[in-house]
């Protein structure tokens, strides 16, 4: 389990996590599609999240998207890293209705992000840029290369949703124990 902190002149952040922990996650944002979007993260990567945010929103919702993704990245690679046993590569695609989204992972130590999602305008109190936002910061904080693209879809909370959870099925699939051992290298490390 790892516990991380943040306290700005925009946010406090609590964040509690551990990637193999069934526990119900425990998500208050203040940003209800935003909570929801992570709760949908935490369900299909099979990891327990508590993460509660006092942020500025009554400014807007960036402050508290970014920082939330600083906070769960930093936290992820707390767990993560150093590396051992584990598949490492890995990619979902995801459908809801319409939908098509697709993530490709590699638990590398250098942060890389690809992102393509050509939408606009807000789905709830969430203007969809943040989306990128928050990946962005997420992965470099996590220290992974990931490729997130949206294949296809019109509804715009549908193909938010396909991105989180197709994040999410990667992310779990990349962190299999495998039965070889050691690091998932030719270097030797990660």
């Amino acid at each position: 389990m790892t516990k991380i902190e943040r306290k700005t002149k925009e946010t406090d952040i609590v964040c509690q996590l551990c990637i193999d922990d069934t526990k119900q996650s425990k998500i208050e944002t203040g940003i209800g599609f935003f909570d929801h979007m992570l709760e949908a993260f935490a369900k299909h990567s099979g990891i327990y999240i508590y993460l509660t945010c006092k942020g500025d929103i009554e400014v807007d919702a960036h402050h508290t998207v970014e920082d939330c993704a600083i906070v769960l990245g930093q936290a992820l690679h707390n767990e993560i890293f150093p590396v051992s046993n584990i598949q490492r590569f890995s990619d979902a695609t995801i459908v809801m209705d319409e939908a098509s989204s697709t993530t490709v992972i590699d638990i590398s130590n250098r942060p890389y992000l690809v992102f393509d999602m050509a939408i606009d305008g807000f789905v709830g109190e969430l203007p969809t840029e943040l989306v990128e936002e928050f990946f962005y910061a997420l992965v470099t904080n996590m220290k992974i290369s990931c490729h997130i693209i949206n294949n296809r879809g019109k509804n715009k909370h549908h193909i938010i949703e396909s991105i989180f959870k197709s994040f999410a099925i990667s992310l779990k699939k990349a962190l299999t124990v495998t039965k070889q051992a050691g690091i998932p290298s030719t270097k030797g490390i990660v």
